[in-house]
Protein backbone atom coordinates (compact mmCIF):
# COMPACT_ATOMS: atom_id res chain seq x y z
CA UNK A 1 0.00 0.00 0.00
CA UNK A 2 1.06 3.53 -0.66
CA UNK A 3 1.00 6.41 1.94
CA UNK A 4 -0.41 9.84 0.07
CA UNK A 5 -1.02 12.70 2.08
CA UNK A 6 -4.43 13.83 2.42
CA UNK A 7 -3.68 17.17 0.71
CA UNK A 8 -2.01 15.22 -2.01
CA UNK A 9 -3.93 15.03 -5.68
CA UNK A 10 -3.51 11.95 -7.16
CA UNK A 11 -5.25 11.36 -10.50
CA UNK A 12 -6.92 7.41 -9.96
CA UNK A 13 -5.38 6.97 -13.61
CA UNK A 14 -1.52 7.05 -11.85
CA UNK A 15 0.12 3.70 -10.79
CA UNK A 16 1.28 3.97 -7.73
CA UNK A 17 3.63 1.27 -6.64
CA UNK A 18 3.83 -0.24 -2.86
CA UNK A 19 5.13 1.15 -0.24
CA UNK A 20 5.30 4.98 -2.18
CA UNK A 21 5.12 7.94 0.40
CA UNK A 22 3.46 11.24 -1.74
CA UNK A 23 3.96 14.23 0.77
CA UNK A 24 1.39 16.97 1.52
CA UNK A 25 0.32 18.94 -1.43
CA UNK A 26 1.78 17.18 -4.40
CA UNK A 27 0.27 16.43 -7.61
CA UNK A 28 0.58 13.59 -9.38
CA UNK A 29 -0.90 13.26 -13.39
CA UNK A 30 -2.36 10.55 -14.86
CA UNK A 31 0.31 9.11 -16.80
CA UNK A 32 2.62 8.75 -14.35
CA UNK A 33 4.09 5.20 -12.89
CA UNK A 34 5.53 5.73 -9.61
CA UNK A 35 8.02 2.39 -8.59
CA UNK A 36 7.98 0.67 -4.95
CA UNK A 37 9.94 2.58 -2.36
CA UNK A 38 10.13 5.60 -3.84
CA UNK A 39 9.91 9.09 -1.37
CA UNK A 40 8.34 12.31 -2.86
CA UNK A 41 8.77 14.79 0.09
CA UNK A 42 6.33 17.57 -0.36
CA UNK A 43 4.88 20.41 -2.46
CA UNK A 44 5.80 18.08 -6.04
CA UNK A 45 4.16 17.92 -9.22
CA UNK A 46 4.87 14.58 -11.69
CA UNK A 47 3.13 15.16 -15.00
CA UNK A 48 3.06 13.56 -18.52
CA UNK A 49 3.78 10.21 -19.63
CA UNK A 50 6.61 10.17 -16.98
CA UNK A 51 7.66 6.50 -14.90
CA UNK A 52 10.08 6.57 -12.06
CA UNK A 53 11.58 3.75 -10.40
CA UNK A 54 12.41 2.41 -7.02
CA UNK A 55 13.57 3.63 -4.00
CA UNK A 56 13.98 7.18 -6.07
CA UNK A 57 13.69 9.90 -3.15
CA UNK A 58 12.43 13.82 -4.77
CA UNK A 59 12.11 16.64 -2.54
CA UNK A 60 10.15 19.38 -2.08
CA UNK A 61 9.07 21.97 -5.05
CA UNK A 62 10.66 19.26 -7.87
CA UNK A 63 8.96 19.61 -11.03
CA UNK A 64 9.05 16.20 -12.90
CA UNK A 65 7.77 15.95 -16.45
CA UNK A 66 6.19 18.90 -17.88
CA UNK A 67 6.03 19.63 -21.18
CA UNK A 68 9.27 20.82 -23.14
CA UNK A 69 10.48 24.16 -23.13
CA UNK A 70 11.41 23.47 -26.60
CA UNK A 71 9.29 25.86 -28.68
CA UNK A 72 9.74 23.39 -31.58
CA UNK A 73 7.10 21.41 -29.81
CA UNK A 74 3.93 20.54 -32.06
CA UNK A 75 2.14 17.67 -30.00
CA UNK A 76 2.43 14.10 -29.69
CA UNK A 77 3.29 11.61 -27.18
CA UNK A 78 6.65 12.62 -25.02
CA UNK A 79 8.05 10.47 -22.30
CA UNK A 80 10.16 11.19 -19.22
CA UNK A 81 11.88 7.47 -17.68
CA UNK A 82 13.77 7.72 -14.33
CA UNK A 83 15.88 4.20 -13.09
CA UNK A 84 15.99 3.68 -9.73
CA UNK A 85 17.71 5.16 -6.35
CA UNK A 86 18.20 8.36 -7.97
CA UNK A 87 17.88 11.50 -5.22
CA UNK A 88 16.44 14.93 -7.04
CA UNK A 89 16.79 17.63 -4.71
CA UNK A 90 14.84 20.61 -4.61
CA UNK A 91 13.44 23.16 -7.24
CA UNK A 92 14.81 20.31 -9.64
CA UNK A 93 12.83 20.47 -13.26
CA UNK A 94 13.20 17.46 -15.84
CA UNK A 95 11.16 17.99 -18.87
CA UNK A 96 9.89 15.09 -21.37
CA UNK A 97 11.07 15.51 -25.03
CA UNK A 98 9.64 17.39 -28.16
CA UNK A 99 9.26 15.02 -30.54
CA UNK A 100 6.26 12.57 -30.93
CA UNK A 101 8.03 9.10 -29.19
CA UNK A 102 10.47 10.91 -27.88
CA UNK A 103 12.14 10.07 -24.57
CA UNK A 104 14.51 11.84 -21.72
CA UNK A 105 16.31 9.45 -19.84
CA UNK A 106 17.89 9.20 -16.73
CA UNK A 107 19.68 5.66 -15.21
CA UNK A 108 20.13 4.92 -11.95
CA UNK A 109 22.16 6.38 -8.69
CA UNK A 110 22.09 9.46 -9.87
CA UNK A 111 22.31 12.50 -7.20
CA UNK A 112 20.87 15.91 -8.89
CA UNK A 113 20.83 18.27 -6.84
CA UNK A 114 18.81 21.71 -6.13
CA UNK A 115 18.23 23.79 -8.97
CA UNK A 116 19.07 21.39 -11.88
CA UNK A 117 17.68 21.29 -15.15
CA UNK A 118 17.56 18.45 -17.41
CA UNK A 119 15.86 19.56 -21.06
CA UNK A 120 14.15 17.16 -23.79
CA UNK A 121 16.07 14.46 -25.12
CA UNK A 122 18.68 14.35 -22.61
CA UNK A 123 20.34 10.49 -21.91
CA UNK A 124 22.18 10.73 -18.30
CA UNK A 125 23.73 7.20 -17.17
CA UNK A 126 24.36 6.08 -13.77
CA UNK A 127 26.11 7.11 -11.04
CA UNK A 128 25.78 10.80 -12.10
CA UNK A 129 26.22 14.19 -9.66
CA UNK A 130 25.15 17.02 -10.82
CA UNK A 131 25.76 20.08 -8.55
CA UNK A 132 23.46 23.19 -7.28
CA UNK A 133 22.21 24.56 -10.58
CA UNK A 134 23.70 22.62 -13.25
CA UNK A 135 21.93 22.69 -16.26
CA UNK A 136 21.18 20.74 -19.37
CA UNK A 137 20.23 21.60 -22.74
CA UNK A 138 18.67 19.31 -24.80
CA UNK A 139 19.62 16.33 -26.78
CA UNK A 140 22.70 15.87 -24.60
CA UNK A 141 24.54 12.57 -23.83
CA UNK A 142 25.98 12.43 -20.18
CA UNK A 143 27.95 9.12 -19.47
CA UNK A 144 28.37 7.37 -16.29
CA UNK A 145 30.17 8.79 -13.22
CA UNK A 146 30.33 12.15 -14.36
CA UNK A 147 30.58 14.97 -12.37
CA UNK A 148 28.76 18.62 -13.03
CA UNK A 149 29.72 21.34 -11.05
CA UNK A 150 27.53 23.93 -9.56
CA UNK A 151 25.83 26.54 -12.26
CA UNK A 152 27.91 24.11 -15.01
CA UNK A 153 25.97 25.12 -18.59
CA UNK A 154 25.87 22.51 -21.42
CA UNK A 155 25.44 23.79 -24.58
CA UNK A 156 22.22 21.28 -26.60
CA UNK A 157 23.55 17.93 -28.38
CA UNK A 158 27.17 17.81 -26.35
CA UNK A 159 28.31 15.04 -24.82
CA UNK A 160 30.13 14.39 -21.77
CA UNK A 161 32.08 10.91 -21.32
CA UNK A 162 32.48 8.73 -18.82
CA UNK A 163 34.61 9.86 -15.26
CA UNK A 164 34.44 13.01 -16.53
CA UNK A 165 34.37 16.57 -14.66
CA UNK A 166 32.87 19.34 -15.21
CA UNK A 167 33.91 22.57 -13.20
CA UNK A 168 31.64 25.07 -11.20
CA UNK A 169 30.76 28.04 -13.35
CA UNK A 170 32.21 26.26 -16.89
CA UNK A 171 30.07 26.55 -19.98
CA UNK A 172 30.54 23.39 -22.62
CA UNK A 173 29.88 23.83 -26.02
CA UNK A 174 31.62 20.71 -27.45
CA UNK A 175 32.13 16.97 -26.02
CA UNK A 176 34.03 16.20 -22.63
CA UNK A 177 36.18 13.26 -23.59
CA UNK A 178 36.05 10.58 -20.98
CA UNK A 179 38.42 10.68 -17.90
CA UNK A 180 38.85 14.29 -18.38
CA UNK A 181 39.01 17.48 -16.12
CA UNK A 182 37.11 20.35 -17.45
CA UNK A 183 36.96 24.22 -16.54
CA UNK A 184 36.48 27.57 -16.68
CA UNK A 185 34.49 30.41 -19.30
CA UNK A 186 35.18 29.55 -21.90
CA UNK A 187 35.87 26.03 -21.33
CA UNK A 188 39.29 24.15 -21.61
CA UNK A 189 41.22 20.73 -20.75
CA UNK A 190 42.79 21.00 -17.93
CA UNK A 191 43.96 17.49 -16.91
CA UNK A 192 42.29 14.08 -16.41
CA UNK A 193 40.08 13.16 -13.18
CA UNK A 194 42.41 10.87 -11.52
CA UNK A 195 40.77 11.09 -8.36
CA UNK A 196 37.82 9.46 -9.61
CA UNK A 197 39.53 7.33 -11.33
CA UNK A 198 41.69 5.63 -8.23
CA UNK A 199 38.41 5.92 -6.60
CA UNK A 200 36.60 4.09 -8.92
CA UNK A 201 39.36 1.42 -8.76
CA UNK A 202 41.22 1.85 -12.14
CA UNK A 203 44.56 -0.08 -11.85
CA UNK A 204 48.03 1.60 -12.50
CA UNK A 205 48.93 -0.23 -15.90
CA UNK A 206 45.47 0.92 -17.29
CA UNK A 207 45.77 4.87 -15.35
CA UNK A 208 49.21 4.92 -17.55
CA UNK A 209 47.96 3.79 -20.25
CA UNK A 210 44.80 6.41 -20.42
CA UNK A 211 47.62 9.10 -19.55
CA UNK A 212 49.22 8.44 -22.49
CA UNK A 213 46.14 8.47 -24.62
CA UNK A 214 45.19 11.66 -23.01
CA UNK A 215 48.93 13.15 -24.53
CA UNK A 216 48.24 12.07 -27.74
CA UNK A 217 44.80 13.74 -28.10
CA UNK A 218 45.63 17.05 -26.34
CA UNK A 219 49.50 17.69 -26.35
CA UNK A 220 51.16 16.11 -29.05
CA UNK A 221 49.74 18.99 -31.03
CA UNK A 222 47.97 16.03 -33.22
CA UNK A 223 45.01 16.00 -35.52
CA UNK A 224 42.09 14.07 -34.14
CA UNK A 225 42.51 11.40 -37.26
CA UNK A 226 45.98 10.82 -36.19
CA UNK A 227 45.52 10.64 -32.41
CA UNK A 228 42.76 8.07 -32.30
CA UNK A 229 45.07 5.99 -34.83
CA UNK A 230 47.83 6.15 -32.47
CA UNK A 231 45.75 5.21 -29.59
CA UNK A 232 44.33 2.20 -31.61
CA UNK A 233 48.13 0.77 -32.59
CA UNK A 234 49.65 1.80 -29.39
CA UNK A 235 46.96 0.33 -26.61
CA UNK A 236 44.83 -1.70 -28.20
CA UNK A 237 44.47 -4.19 -25.24
CA UNK A 238 43.18 -1.46 -23.15
CA UNK A 239 39.55 -0.73 -23.34
CA UNK A 240 39.68 2.45 -21.58
CA UNK A 241 42.26 3.89 -23.90
CA UNK A 242 40.05 3.05 -26.92
CA UNK A 243 37.47 3.90 -25.41
CA UNK A 244 38.83 7.26 -25.92
CA UNK A 245 39.70 6.65 -29.17
CA UNK A 246 36.10 5.84 -30.01
CA UNK A 247 34.35 9.36 -28.22
CA UNK A 248 37.12 11.20 -29.88
CA UNK A 249 36.18 9.42 -33.50
CA UNK A 250 32.36 9.77 -33.28
CA UNK A 251 32.31 13.21 -31.67
CA UNK A 252 30.40 15.67 -34.02
CA UNK A 253 30.80 18.89 -32.25
CA UNK A 254 34.35 18.68 -31.54
CA UNK A 255 36.37 17.92 -28.70
CA UNK A 256 36.39 20.23 -25.76
CA UNK A 257 40.01 21.13 -25.61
Amino acid sequence: MANIHPTAIVDPKARIGNNVSIGPYSVIGPNVTIGNDTTLKSHIVVEGRTTIGERCEIFPYASIGQKTQDLKYAGGKTYLEIGNDNTIREFVTINTATKDSGKTIIGNNNHIMAYCHIAHECVLGNHIIMSNLATLAGHIIIEDYVVIGGMGGIHQFCRIGKMAMVGACTKINQDVVPYTIVEGNPARTCGLNLVRLKRLGIDSETLSDVKKSYSLVFRKQLKAREAVERIRAEFASCAEALSVADFVESSERGIQR
